[in-house]
C-alpha cells in the first residue's frame, strides 16, 4: 500500500476491481491449490474476504516478499500437507493462469529442481538494455526449459541467440522455501538487488519455463492504464 510511484497499489481500480483481487483470480484459474493472499494491511485482506477469498496477515517489517510468503504458509499449514509453494505478485493482473501450471510443472519433471521460475524471449534492443528487465541466463535442456545460471541486469548473455526477460513468479519446493529464508543476503544478490541470487550462491537449483508472454506489471500510474485498457 505504501509503494512510492503508485500509492495503494494493490487496491488500485481496475473495471470496478481491486487488482489484488485479479490476481487471486487469475491464480485460482491456475487450479494448482489453495490461493491466499499474504499480507500486511487490514484494507487489503478485508478487499480479498469481501471478494471471497482467503488473506493472512504477516508483520509488515519482514525483510522480502519470500519471508512473507513463508510467514504465511507457516500460519496456514504449519504440519506441511503442501510440499509446492508458489509466490505470484500482486501487481501482475494480466497473470496468464497458464504460467502458474508451468511453473509448478517443472518442480514434477525435474527432481533436482528446488525453484522454479519463468522467463519469455525478447530481442527488443530496448528491454535488453533496460536495467529494470532482469535477464535470466539459461543452459537450455529442452526447448521451452533451462538451468538458470545466472540473473542480471546488464544485458546477458553477448552475442547471437535469444534473451530471456525474466517474469517473477517462483515455485518453491517447501524444504526450498524454508531453506532460502534461513540464508542470509549473498554478495551477488546485493550487488544486482536480485533476490534469486541468493539461491544460486548457495547452491540451489532454480529451473525456467520459456513461456510465450510476459504478464504486464504494473508498478506506475502509466502501468496502471495500460492494465486496464488490456483488461476492459
Amino acid at each position: 500500500m505504501a509503494s512510492s510511484r503508485l500509492p495503494g497499489k494493490p487496491l488500485a481500480d481496475i473495471g470496478g476491481i481491486p487488482m489484488i483481487v485479479h490476481v487471486m483470480e487469475r491464480a485460482k484459474a491456475a487450479n494448482i491449490g489453495p490461493v491466499v493472499i499474504a499480507c500486511c494491511e487490514r484494507e487489503v485482506s478485508d478487499a480479498i474476504r469481501a471478494a471471497g477469498g482467503t488473506a493472512v496477515m504477516t508483520e509488515p517489517d519482514l525483510p522480502s516478499g519470500t519471508d512473507r510468503v513463508l510467514a504465511a504458509v507457516d500460519i496456514i499449514d504449519p504440519n506441511g500437507k503442501h510440499d509446492c509453494v508458489v509466490n505470484v505478485q500482486g501487481d501482475l493482473p494480466t497473470l496468464d493462469p497458464l504460467s502458474v501450471s508451468a511453473a509448478v510443472g517443472i518442480l514434477s519433471e525435474v527432481p533436482h529442481c528446488d525453484i522454479s521460475t519463468l522467463a519469455v524471449a525478447t530481442d527488443d534492443a530496448r528491454e535488453i538494455a533496460d536495467p529494470n528487465v532482469v535477464k535470466a541466463v539459461l543452459s537450455m535442456e529442452t526447448p521451452n526449459c533451462g538451468r538458470a545460471l545466472y540473473f542480471t541486469r546488464a544485458s546477458a548473455p553477448s552475442g547471437d541467440g535469444p534473451v530471456y526477460h525474466h517474469i517473477g513468479l517462483y515455485a518453491y519446493r517447501r524444504n526450498a522455501l524454508n531453506k532460502f529464508c534461513s540464508l542470509g543476503v549473498s554478495p551477488l544478490e546485493k550487488r544486482e538487488r536480485l533476490e534469486q541470487l541468493r539461491a544460486l550462491e548457495a547452491g540451489m537449483r532454480i529451473d525456467v519455463a520459456v513461456v510465450d508472454s510476459a504478464p504486464e506489471g504494473v508498478d506506475t500510474p502509466e502501468d496502471l492504464e495500460r492494465a486496464r485498457r488490456l483488461i476492459l
